[in-house]
């Protein structure tokens, strides 16, 4: 049975697992996991009703799990899942007019070579984008100016330095975890870049042709996980400038205790430092491994004050609060019922809404509606 604390759930959508859910203007978004299921479009107005207005579709092999939206333009992601097939299709931005979200239309498709795009960021114009592209190894930075979203203009990108292997650039990592842009996130002039094992970037893109680091910290190898968020609070926190960094439960380089999410000051950009970490009570058992999938997932990119929701994997929603950065609390959480014919939830990504209601989507199946107390 679902159970929680400081926590009411007041929906639920019964739909195929996803990677994204996105809320604007009370239609709730949902990036699927699995194909055919592509992308979803529910009015939520009535949270404790919601309706199916639209859905996209895709072919076996490719996934379009995170969805973004903003100023009656949506944006999907098309990555391989799989064994996909490349005849007739490839990986990319698709763009779409949801003015009407009951009839979404598609404008166009930035594409790109490879595996396609993975996360992004997006503020109405310019999207922030983790993207494979020829002649690269593994996925990099792409910053698209979508002022005119029929035909989306690459501004710039970023890289670290031996990823560019058709410019002749060493690669320096040898049988180590080949590089990988996760998921850049701007705050005002600066872009929050996670990069998987070799940890994240602080990018200056006061001048967005020309992005530069001024950060950076890698925890991998000596903790195993790789890095998934950096979340940069707004304001000041005790004086100073903090991010929270999410590490994701996955892809371990050695058996480990189930990852967490770090706290870091970064009043000094050049030197990142942690300062505390944010878990769920009783996971780390004497460091023992768990499964996969047991720990942390990632933040909530949407937030009120100091309170920060969770997707912990297993463990479903977590929030915490960092008012005290050196001491984050945990002051609610809510565990769904796991999908049928599973024995866990797989809770994979959390948003909240202009009313603070709190969207939760499991992997496998379906995601729920749900009211803080907090």
């Amino acid at each position: 049975m679902a159970s929680g604390e400081n926590v009411r759930r007041i929906g639920r959508v019964d739909c195929p697992g996803g990677g994204q859910v996105w809320v604007e203007d009370n239609i709730l978004y949902v990036g699927h996991m699995r194909a055919p299921s592509g992308t979803s479009l529910y009015d939520v107005a009535d949270p404790a009703n919601p309706r199916l207005l639209a859905r996209i579709d895709m072919p076996e092999g490719w996934h379009s799990h995170k969805v973004r939206a903003s100023n009656g333009v949506m944006i999907v992601n098309h990555e391989t899942n799989g064994a996909a097939s490349t005849e007739g299709f490839s990986g990319g931005l698709t763009i779409y007019d949801v003015t009407r979200p009951s009839t979404p239309k598609l404008i166009t498709k930035w594409e790109t070579g490879g595996a396609g795009v993975h996360r992004y960021d997006f503020d109405g114009r310019y999207a922030y984008v983790s993207a494979t592209a020829e002649g690269y190894v593994g996925y990099i930075v792409v910053i698209l100016d979508l002022a005119d979203p029929a035909r989306p203009q690459e501004v710039s990108r970023w890289w670290i330095p031996g990823q560019w292997r058709a410019g002749g650039e060493d690669y320096p990592w040898g049988d180590f975890v080949e590089p990988k842009c996760h998921h850049p996130l701007r705050f005002g002039d600066r872009l929050f870049v996670s990069y998987w094992h070799h940890g994240f970037y602080i990018l200056d893109i006061s001048d967005l042709t020309k992005p530069r680091m001024v950060g950076h910290d890698r925890r991998s190898p000596a903790f195993p996980h790789p890095t998934h968020t950096c979340l940069r609070m707004p304001g000041k926190l005790k004086g100073r400038d903090i991010m929270v960094v999410a590490d994701e439960d996955v892809a371990q380089i050695r058996p480990s205790a189930p990852a967490f999410a770090w706290v870091y000051d970064i009043s000094v950009e050049s030197l990142p430092t942690p300062i505390a970490t944010i878990n769920v009570p009783g996971l780390d058992v004497d460091g023992a491994t768990q499964p996969k999938m047991t720990g942390c997932h990632q933040p909530s990119e949407r937030f009120n004050g100091t309170v920060i929701p969770f997707a912990w994997f297993a463990q479903g929603l977590q929030v915490f609060d960092v008012a005290d950065p050196f001491a984050p609390k945990r002051v609610a959480h809510y565990l769904p019922d796991p999908a049928p014919g599973h024995e866990r939830a797989s809770s994979n990504d959390v948003t909240i809404d202009s009313r603070g209601l709190v969207y939760l989507i499991d992997r496998i199946r379906g995601v729920e509606i749900l009211e803080l107390r907090v």
